[in-house]
């Protein structure tokens, strides 16, 4: 049953929209004041808004902007005050009643409203659906410059056919990286193949990669052929290679030099026709100079190298991210959801050691726990503020400081954070990026924005 509220501080009128909203078989509460309002969103989302223009403790005008991201409004106003009405619907307003109101028309505008909601809702759906169908796919969602530098780098050497490198911590993207690159090359038309390195066991990485001749070992009754001819005339792209047991490096290093190999148990030698791009997580320099990766093999990898930014480097990225996320899950129901503004400062605050892989998750959790709601809010990400509950605020002063210095030491901290972005200090905030540049001139910070 839809849930509606009925905001009029007219008690005779309150109780007969409330009555006639009954009537057509709909759930009603009713508020007289902002301050009632306030409190009933607190724990409910209703589907429909009818309000009136004018309570005691304030005007509609003033909180019509929150209240038409939650749901449609419909807008009471004296036949006087139409202008005020017209100006409601270009602020966001779905319909408006000139009061006295007739139960005809409550009843028609009220079905209207609904009834175009949940053709709205219906519509983006199936936009969502057919856009996650498409067979088009961008890779790097965002516009942060990080993000730019990667693909300037993908540009520039997608079209050779030169062995890659992409470094970047654990869930910045590095197959998303490969595959952009693949997609881009000559090879697009042909096999991407992606192999984990790190769930092969050492016995098995030989016959999986390069294949094996049948007798090569006890079951092996039939020729078997690798993934590196899977990949044949496309992509072989090797996912964490610093894992890779140091008797196989060997092995692929000489495929990387000769560009032959052979299937295990066999002799002859086979021309291995496609593009190595590995990835790792690891300093494989370091490895190197302690032993533990061959230096030779290093160099043949790196010729090279593209770097993923971790999350915490392109906060500006979040946004389009989160709504990326949102646009593409498949596990919700028919609900365009949103992120409320306090919800998306969290999100971009925190902190992201799993970076993208980790905000996929806990933005997908969110969907999850904010049910059939169509606004995901900061109560939906608490598992967040648990997970960074140690990385604590600390302004430490050797004297009792003013209010100033404490919003200014604070202020500071946070352009430090985001690299002087203030637009990302601005969303953390809560403020205008107009009122932070204000504060960042009164306190002479301007050095440290960058």
């Amino acid at each position: 049953m839809k849930d509606v509220l009925i905001i009029e501080d007219d008690p005779v009128l309150n109780r007969f929209l409330s009555q006639h909203a009954r009537e057509m078989q709909l759930q009603v509460s009713s508020c007289q004041s902002w301050r009632a309002v306030d409190q009933y969103l607190q724990g409910h989302e209703p589907a429909l808004i009818v309000s009136d223009m004018r309570l005691p403790d304030g005007e509609l005008a003033q909180r019509l902007p929150q209240l038409v991201e939650l749901c449609p409004v419909i807008v009471l106003t004296a036949y006087g005050s139409i202008r005020g009405a017209v100006d409601a619907m270009k602020a966001g307003a779905s319909e408006y009643l000139t009061k006295p109101v007739s139960p005809e028309e409550l009843t028609l505008v009220i079905r209207k409203v609904l009834d175009t909601a949940k053709l709205r809702m219906d519509h983006q759906y199936c936009k969502r659906r057919l856009k996650a169908t498409e067979g088009a796919f961008s890779y790097m969602i965002g516009e942060s410059a990080a993000l730019q530098e990667v693909q300037k780098m993908v540009e520039a050497v997608a079209s050779s056919d030169m062995t890659v490198l992409i470094h970047g911590e654990s869930g910045t993207g590095k197959e998303l990286v490969a595959r952009a690159l693949h997609d881009a090359s000559s090879r697009a038309a042909r096999n991407f193949v992606a192999v984990d390195c790190c769930t092969l066991q050492e016995t098995l990485f030989e016959s999986e990669l390069f294949g094996h001749e049948r007798g090569a070992f006890t079951g092996a009754d039939k020729q078997k052929k690798g993934l590196i001819e899977a990949a044949e005339g496309g992509t072989l792209f090797l996912d964490e290679i610093g894992e890779i047991p140091l008797p196989m490096q060997s092995k692929l290093l000489r495929v990387l030099e000769t560009g032959t190999f052979r299937r295990l148990g066999g002799v002859k030698d086979l021309t291995a026709d496609a593009r190595i791009v590995a990835a790792t997580n690891r300093n494989l320099e370091a490895m190197s100079e302690a032993g533990e990766f061959r230096l030779d093999l290093y160099f043949r990898l790196s010729p090279f190298v593209i770097t993923t930014p971790p999350l915490r480097d392109r906060r500006e990225d979040i946004p389009h991210l989160v709504q990326h996320f949102l646009d593409k899950h498949g596990f919700s129901s028919r609900i365009n959801k949103k992120v409320s503004q306090a919800a998306m400062r969290t999100l971009i605050a925190h902190e992201w050691p799993g970076n993208i892989r980790e905000l996929k998750n806990a933005v997908e959790r969110a969907v999850i726990l904010s049910r059939g709601k169509p606004r995901i809010g900061v109560e939906h990400l608490g598992f967040l503020h648990r997970r960074g509950s140690e990385a604590s605020l600390r302004l430490e002063f050797d004297h009792d400081p003013s209010l100033e210095e404490i919003e200014a030491r604070y202020l500071e901290q946070q352009l430090r954070k985001f690299a002087g972005h203030r637009s990302q200090v601005a969303q953390v905030l809560g403020i205008s990026e107009r009122n932070v540049y204000r504060l960042i001139k009164r306190y002479g910070l301007t050095e440290v924005a960058g």
